[in-house]
């Protein structure tokens, strides 16, 4: 089936530029909002909260399949040319991605946990008047 075949070519190029992506993070050549937009980005695809629900039929995927693949041309938009090249070469040098992926969890965890303590702060602080 040719649509399932484009289907999984997409996907192949999704990982390979959110590879890129997260070694051109690391640059010092790259510019904030890069970062910015590109933490945020990694941050929502890990997330287990998604604006839509996807126990909602259908469209309970469609944010993770709209925003996280245009969060990902935004971060590539961003970063300089000679950036991006000297990136796409080093990803395309490592075939293994490593302990990224538990490095983020532990970030997006810590995240979450700071998050819900300064909520539960303002919360008290509003119940105790």
């Amino acid at each position: 089936m040719p649509a399932l075949d484009a289907l999984k070519a997409r996907a192949r190029r999704l990982k390979q530029d959110l590879r890129v992506v997260t070694t051109a993070i690391r640059d010092p050549r790259t510019p904030r909002s890069a970062r910015v937009v590109a933490a945020v980005t990694l941050a929502y695809a890990a997330s287990p909260i998604d604006l839509i629900p996807d126990f909602i039929p259908v469209i309970g995927y469609l944010d993770d399949l709209i925003l996280v693949p245009a969060g990902i041309a935004l971060t590539l938009k961003l970063i300089p040319a000679n950036v991006l090249q000297d990136a796409r070469a080093r990803a395309a040098q490592t075939d293994a991605p490593g302990r990224g992926g538990l490095i983020a969890a532990g970030i997006i965890a810590v995240l979450w946990a700071a998050g819900l303590w300064w909520a539960g702060r303002l919360a008290w602080g509003l119940v105790r008047g």
